[in-house]
Protein backbone atom coordinates (compact mmCIF):
# COMPACT_ATOMS: atom_id res chain seq x y z
CA UNK A 1 0.00 0.00 0.00
CA UNK A 2 1.45 3.45 -0.62
CA UNK A 3 0.94 6.68 1.24
CA UNK A 4 -2.43 8.67 2.03
CA UNK A 5 -2.27 10.54 -1.31
CA UNK A 6 -0.93 7.77 -3.69
CA UNK A 7 -3.10 7.41 -7.21
CA UNK A 8 -4.28 3.69 -5.66
CA UNK A 9 -5.99 5.41 -2.63
CA UNK A 10 -7.52 8.27 -4.37
CA UNK A 11 -10.98 7.92 -3.04
CA UNK A 12 -10.30 5.89 -0.67
CA UNK A 13 -11.39 6.11 3.19
CA UNK A 14 -8.05 5.66 5.40
CA UNK A 15 -8.13 4.92 8.94
CA UNK A 16 -5.09 6.52 10.74
CA UNK A 17 -4.25 6.15 14.55
CA UNK A 18 -1.93 7.54 17.13
CA UNK A 19 -2.51 5.16 19.66
CA UNK A 20 -0.17 1.85 20.05
CA UNK A 21 -2.76 -0.55 21.26
CA UNK A 22 -4.10 -2.72 18.43
CA UNK A 23 -7.17 -2.06 17.47
CA UNK A 24 -10.38 -4.48 17.84
CA UNK A 25 -11.95 -4.92 13.97
CA UNK A 26 -15.68 -6.07 13.51
CA UNK A 27 -13.66 -9.33 12.23
CA UNK A 28 -11.72 -10.09 15.36
CA UNK A 29 -13.59 -13.28 16.91
CA UNK A 30 -13.75 -14.85 13.34
CA UNK A 31 -10.15 -14.12 12.30
CA UNK A 32 -8.78 -17.38 11.88
CA UNK A 33 -12.16 -18.84 10.07
CA UNK A 34 -11.48 -15.99 7.51
CA UNK A 35 -8.01 -16.53 6.97
CA UNK A 36 -9.04 -20.25 6.61
CA UNK A 37 -11.59 -19.31 3.79
CA UNK A 38 -9.74 -16.75 2.16
CA UNK A 39 -6.65 -19.37 1.65
CA UNK A 40 -8.95 -21.88 0.34
CA UNK A 41 -10.12 -19.48 -2.35
CA UNK A 42 -6.51 -18.96 -2.74
CA UNK A 43 -6.42 -22.45 -3.63
CA UNK A 44 -9.27 -22.60 -6.15
CA UNK A 45 -8.13 -19.73 -8.07
CA UNK A 46 -4.56 -21.56 -8.50
CA UNK A 47 -6.58 -24.41 -9.42
CA UNK A 48 -8.07 -21.72 -12.10
CA UNK A 49 -3.90 -21.25 -13.22
CA UNK A 50 -3.90 -24.86 -13.40
CA UNK A 51 -6.78 -25.17 -15.29
CA UNK A 52 -6.25 -22.84 -17.78
CA UNK A 53 -2.29 -23.90 -18.00
CA UNK A 54 -3.82 -26.98 -18.83
CA UNK A 55 -5.92 -25.97 -21.78
CA UNK A 56 -9.25 -27.16 -19.77
CA UNK A 57 -12.57 -26.51 -21.29
CA UNK A 58 -13.69 -23.06 -21.18
CA UNK A 59 -17.28 -24.05 -19.06
CA UNK A 60 -15.42 -26.02 -16.82
CA UNK A 61 -13.18 -22.95 -16.02
CA UNK A 62 -16.49 -20.50 -15.81
CA UNK A 63 -17.22 -22.83 -13.44
CA UNK A 64 -14.94 -22.80 -11.07
CA UNK A 65 -14.51 -19.15 -11.22
CA UNK A 66 -17.83 -18.50 -10.80
CA UNK A 67 -17.63 -20.81 -7.63
CA UNK A 68 -14.26 -18.61 -6.37
CA UNK A 69 -16.59 -15.19 -7.26
CA UNK A 70 -19.14 -16.83 -4.95
CA UNK A 71 -17.04 -17.58 -2.22
CA UNK A 72 -15.22 -14.25 -1.91
CA UNK A 73 -19.03 -12.75 -1.93
CA UNK A 74 -19.54 -14.79 1.11
CA UNK A 75 -16.04 -13.44 3.00
CA UNK A 76 -17.14 -9.90 1.96
CA UNK A 77 -20.77 -10.51 3.42
CA UNK A 78 -19.63 -11.76 6.27
CA UNK A 79 -16.97 -8.87 7.01
CA UNK A 80 -19.64 -6.45 6.28
CA UNK A 81 -22.45 -8.11 8.69
CA UNK A 82 -19.80 -7.67 11.31
CA UNK A 83 -18.57 -4.55 10.53
CA UNK A 84 -22.09 -3.12 10.72
CA UNK A 85 -22.33 -5.27 14.27
CA UNK A 86 -19.16 -3.64 15.62
CA UNK A 87 -17.59 -0.75 13.99
CA UNK A 88 -21.02 0.92 12.73
CA UNK A 89 -23.08 0.01 15.86
CA UNK A 90 -20.37 0.89 18.20
CA UNK A 91 -20.21 4.44 16.13
CA UNK A 92 -24.18 5.05 16.41
CA UNK A 93 -24.14 4.69 20.25
CA UNK A 94 -21.67 7.04 21.05
CA UNK A 95 -23.24 9.41 18.42
CA UNK A 96 -21.56 12.48 16.66
CA UNK A 97 -20.05 13.08 13.14
CA UNK A 98 -18.13 9.38 13.88
CA UNK A 99 -21.41 7.73 13.17
CA UNK A 100 -22.62 9.69 10.61
CA UNK A 101 -19.29 8.88 8.76
CA UNK A 102 -19.58 5.39 9.42
CA UNK A 103 -22.87 4.99 8.19
CA UNK A 104 -21.64 6.36 5.02
CA UNK A 105 -18.63 4.46 4.74
CA UNK A 106 -20.66 1.43 5.08
CA UNK A 107 -23.54 2.50 2.58
CA UNK A 108 -20.79 3.26 0.11
CA UNK A 109 -19.00 -0.61 1.28
CA UNK A 110 -22.52 -2.14 0.06
CA UNK A 111 -23.15 0.02 -3.34
CA UNK A 112 -19.17 -1.31 -4.58
CA UNK A 113 -20.08 -4.99 -3.26
CA UNK A 114 -23.61 -4.75 -4.60
CA UNK A 115 -21.93 -2.91 -8.29
CA UNK A 116 -19.58 -6.07 -8.49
Amino acid sequence: MGLPDSPALQGRTTRVTNSVEPVARGYSGTKEAHLKRLRRIEGQVRGLQRMVEADTYCIDVLTQVSAATKALEAVALSLLEEHLGHCVAGAIQAGGQDAEDKVKEASAAIARLVRS
